[in-house]
């Protein structure tokens, strides 16, 4: 602004215009922010087990949840001046709630603000998952901060109350636990856990955690006390008579007085200048995962840590890791804002904790990370394919090391005695036991297989990871099983015979033409790994092949103006979101009026909530919009589809972490919830050479 200092007319004029304009930005932006109202908040998000929700437009509307939608409580209480107030959850029903004044969500960070009595408190939901620190990432603790001050010029005697019950260490309320406390360094530590510790014994999908431990540890601050008691605790709070000693009652159901770890803050005098006070809630598993047999640790237990050592780790950082998750999401939210709007913006911000606690980051037998992702609310597989397929961008963009982590344990199964056919495999068991698949006709028949699904899939994610490390080292080791994958696409891709896809829930479809492409697209990634491995005549014959098959795909799939769902079904169409790779990875196999034709036809097709995936159905797939998106001809037509997500998420019904499966007309969900797959709203920051080169390169330790 050093214009302004000018004395002339036309440089106050200047001054004018740039004030004018940063003010219509800021309105802008305001604006946009306003809009924003995400169908559920992430509060408490490391895993599928350890994922903590608020599911309404205000903290104190609901009991927060864990993403399946059974509660797991929290309760956030004030005293003001003598009088009571809830901020998180309506745990006292006598007492009035705190008006929310705002929230922001950020990757990391959701952050709350209230107004009651003439103080302003901020709440602050931090879980630091860094990409580029698989040690942090893996660290299952999240940082509870709350900020006070006064706002209307007086002083204010303040106390805070927070606690969380017993639910969050059971699958269902009438499990009994126990409890226990003890001090780590300056901290004062509670946990719950049930007494039974079934350690990885249950499998499925509508499951929580019930082995392990939940714990609330507090780091010495003024005035703090804490206690392990019922919920009548909380009207004892606001009559300032909480317990001093703990319940003594135990073992018993966890809905039995609803046992919680509670923890009250006298702040004092509260003036203008904020009085600040936190506390951390973490999960230890002790175990995370069962591969073929074997119990694995949780990545951060690889060393031998336990959970003493990880509260300490996770305090000692706590300064560090607040300044860091703030500048990791300003600069990747800045990327969003610059590449796709404000409204891309909040589809990456909302998608990025769910996308990461809907996998577990465990550790081998030689203390290799190795990550699993849950097909949450869909079947409950573990590491399934055709969900890491759509998850990868942004796994691929921000940590290359974390894309290796889930395809080991599937390429390694691939090579296994175990895995007899000549295609990859769909998934490798059930959650939390990774035993072998079973989904389909499992490891026995070839039905209800997705063969060219899941090969095309794993090919052109290789030939992805890749690009992104500038070699193919990572595939050699499994290059015999990539040739096989290869020839059977070679053999049955061209014009798919009646088999499943992604897309499942839509059933079988014979001649399925975007499967086509994902079979023509991945021929021509394996042409590109033959190319980096050095076997340059084999990238030439699938190449080759790869465009043959495209010219042919030209010709069986056109229906004037746009290409058909299926080669035999004239007057259809469908979502080619697999071309996206394409475009990404420079195979250039397929002509560029393809892309042109799609994207023009779509905008005919346009319904206030989105893209219906093809025309059998008003539904769509968030993930597969934001990929066919990318395939834009030009900012109008990317818009026009961002549009119609910006008005799901803002509008759905459905108050649910977010739904990748919904109704483009009503915004309604149709299925699945908190599903990694929100991963791939990410890709459109593959078609950014310079960005790719950016986050993945910080993450593999280079400097662009």
């Amino acid at each position: 602004m050093r214009y302004c200092r000018s004395p002339r007319a036309s440089g106050i004029a200047w001054c004018l215009f740039l004030v004018a304009a940063c003010l219509m930005q800021v309105q802008v932006r305001a604006q946009n922010l306003a809009r924003f109202r995400p169908p559920a908040v992430p509060l408490v998000t490391h895993d599928p087990y350890f994922s903590n929700w608020s599911m309404n437009d205000r903290l104190t509307d609901d009991w927060t949840k864990h993403w399946t939608g059974s509660i797991q409580a929290m309760s956030g209480l004030a005293r003001i001046d003598g009088k009571p107030y809830n901020f998180i959850s309506n745990g006292v029903k006598s007492a009035p709630n705190m008006q929310q004044t705002a929230l922001t969500v950020t990757p990391t960070r959701s952050i709350y603000q209230f107004e009651a009595g003439g103080v302003h408190l901020n709440v602050t939901f931090m879980s630091p998952l860094l990409p580029d620190n698989l040690d942090v990432l893996s660290r299952p603790v999240t940082y509870v901060n709350f900020e006070a001050s006064a706002i209307d010029g007086k002083p204010h005697q303040v106390a805070l109350y927070y606690d969380a019950t017993a639910e969050w260490a059971v699958n269902k309320p009438e499990q009994v636990v126990g409890w226990q406390r003890s001090s780590v360094g300056d901290m004062n530590v509670m946990r719950f856990g049930t007494q039974e510790q079934p350690v990885l014994q249950k499998t499925g999908d509508n499951l929580r955690i019930d082995w392990g431990y939940f714990y609330v540890a507090v780091p010495r601050q003024p005035a703090v006390s804490t206690v392990i008691t019922s919920d009548a605790a909380r009207e004892a709070f606001l009559n300032n008579l909480l317990p001093k000693n703990d319940d003594t009652r135990q073992p018993r159901a966890a809905n039995d007085e609803w046992p919680v770890l509670a923890t009250s803050f006298d702040l004092g005098t509260v003036n203008r200048r904020p009085v600040e006070r936190r506390l951390m809630l973490a999960y230890d598993d002790l175990y995370s995962i069962q591969l073929f047999g074997k119990n694995l640790r949780p990545y951060w237990r690889r060393n031998g840590m336990d959970a003493d050592g990880l509260l300490r780790a996770a305090e000692r950082d706590y300064s560090s890791l607040k300044r860091r998750c703030a500048a990791f999401d300003n600069e990747l939210m800045s990327d969003a804002r610059r590449l796709g709007g404000p409204k891309y913006e909040r589809l990456i911000t909302l998608a990025y904790r769910q996308a990461l606690a809907a996998h577990k980051l465990a550790a081998s037998e030689q203390g290799m990370p190795l990550l699993f992702p849950k097909e949450n609310f869909s079947n409950g597989c573990i590491s399934t394919v055709d969900v890491i397929y759509p998850s990868a961008p942004m796994f691929l963009l921000l940590n290359p090391q974390l894309m290796k982590a889930m395809l080991v344990p599937v390429l390694d199964y691939s090579m296994s005695p175990r895995w007899k056919f000549p295609f990859a495999p769909h998934d490798l068991g059930t959650y939390p036991k990774a035993n072998g698949q079973v989904y389909g006709g499992g490891e026995r028949t070839e039905e209800n297989q997705m063969p060219v699904e899941e090969s095309g899939n794993l090919l052109i994610l290789l030939a992805a990871l890749a690009k992104t490390e500038g070699n193919a080292d990572f595939v050699k080791p499994y290059w015999p099983t990539l040739t096989k994958w290869a020839q059977y696409l070679q053999d049955k891709g061209m014009d798919p015979p009646n088999q499943l896809c992604t897309d499942d829930f839509a059933g079988h479809l014979a001649h399925n033409t975007n499967l086509s492409v994902k079979a023509i697209v991945a021929l021509g990634s394996y042409a590109v790994l033959c190319d980096m491995t050095g076997k340059t005549g084999e990238a030439n014959t699938y190449r080759t092949v790869a465009r043959d098959m495209a010219s042919q795909w030209v010709k069986m799939a056109d229906d004037g103006d746009h290409y058909r769902l299926a080669f035999d079904k004239t007057g259809t169409w469908s979502q080619k979101y697999n071309l996206v790779w394409d475009k990404l990875l420079g195979l250039n196999i397929f002509p560029a009026d393809v892309a042109r034709k799609e994207l023009a036809f779509y905008q005919t097709k346009l319904q206030h909530c989105g893209l219906p995936l093809d025309n059998r159905r008003d539904y769509t797939k968030l993930d597969w919009e934001v990929w066919t998106a990318t395939l834009a001809q030009s900012p109008q037509q990317w818009q026009t589809i961002m549009d119609g997500l910006d008005n799901f998420v803002n509008e759905t019904p459905s108050r649910v972490p977010l739904t990748d499966w919904y109704d483009t007309k009503s915004g309604k969900e149709q299925g699945f919830q908190a599903r990694s797959v929100v991963g791939g709203l990410y890709i459109k920051y593959l078609d950014d050479p310079s960005l790719w080169r950016k986050w993945a390169g910080r993450a593999m330790g280079r400097t662009h």
